[in-house]
């Protein structure tokens, strides 16, 4: 280091300056602490602009994860979308050609998880996107497991349908091949005794006292008797949810509890209870409401016959009983 020198005011000659302690102390406390505050600084720069290998594995960890996870997102999607379909199918279609009613909605998407429990998922490690796939996969684990089960109650349909079809109302109830004997038809109609509009719940075949009466599809007779208004009453139950009702009878040849084949007579027409002339009352029921029982003749009618029958039967605008 270099001498330092200083003239002396009094003396008019060059002195050499000597520095003491607290100079010296001073003068190094000073290169420390910039070389700390230098130091600091760069390794800050260092830490922001040059992660540790670690830091470096762990970031290009997590760039994967979320790559990996909107991916997983976007094939859940789509499974949804596939699900949905199927969802479709089976209530519009499967469902329907069996005669199955369709899963309700509530049914099929199941209680969710509490909101708390994917908040809490949103709260872990910056995994937002993590727990909106988890509330996904929990949907559709639910929808699966119901669209499994719905599968397995089409396979027993499936099976049961030979059953099925020799079970459900199919004929006409009476020999009408010429659609002569038919006096009024289902819907609103005029009644015979009190002269005001009410809802015909069935089809009114005219035909003689005495005129055969027959089963119109396999099944359990459940009622065999007198009813207020009806009369000479016979009811079977068909089972899938059918049954059928034949009223104003002059015989019943059926009890209860007895199995009936299609086909079988089960009564003869007659003219009891509130009945204006002799005739079959005729009813069918599905899931225990009266429905159009013209859906119902298809081993009977050819089309053309089937579209004359619809024409006949609403154009009667009277009815019997």
């Amino acid at each position: 280091m270099a001498k330092k020198y200083r003239i002396n005011p009094e003396t008019l000659q060059l002195e050499r300056i000597e520095h003491g302690f607290r100079y010296w102390l001073r003068r190094s406390g000073g290169y420390i602490l910039g070389g700390i505050c230098l130091g600091v600084i760069f390794f800050y720069v260092f830490l922001y602009f040059y992660p540790s290998p670690r830091e470096a594995s762990l970031m290009q960890y997590n760039r994967n994860l979320s790559a990996e996870l909107e991916v997983m997102g976007k094939q859940v999607d789509q499974m949804q979308i596939i699900l949905s379909d199927l969802s479709q199918r089976d209530d519009n279609l499967y469902r329907a050609m069996l005669g199955a009613e369709p899963i309700p909605l509530s049914a099929r998407m199941g209680a969710s998880q509490q909101i708390s429990y994917y908040d809490s998922l949103a709260r872990m490690t910056n995994t937002q996107l993590a727990a909106d796939i988890r509330r996904k996969v929990d949907i559709l684990e639910k929808e699966l497991y119901v669209q499994a089960r719905s599968y397995d109650e089409i396979v027993e349909l499936a099976k049961n349908q030979e059953t099925r079809m020799e079970n459900i109302p199919a004929i006409q109830p009476v020999l009408n091949k010429d659609l002569k004997r038919m006096a009024s038809g289902y819907g609103w109609r005029v009644d015979p005794v009190y002269h005001i509009r009410r809802f015909h719940e069935g089809m009114d075949f005219s035909a003689p006292v005495g005129t055969e009466i027959f089963a119109t599809g396999n099944g359990t007779v459940t009622y065999s008797g007198w009813r207020q208004g009806y009369g000479e009453t016979v009811e079977i139950d068909h089972g899938f949810h059918y049954a059928t009702l034949y009223a104003h009878c002059s015989k019943r040849l059926v009890r209860v509890g007895q199995k009936v084949k299609r086909g079988e007579v089960i009564a003869k027409v007659g003219n009891t209870g509130k009945s204006t002339g002799p005739h079959l009352h005729y009813e069918v029921h599905y899931n225990d409401r009266p429905i159009d029982p013209r859906n119902y003749y298809f081993y009977d009618l050819s089309p053309e016959d089937y579209d004359r029958m619809v024409q006949l039967s609403s154009n009667m605008g009277n009815m019997m009983d």
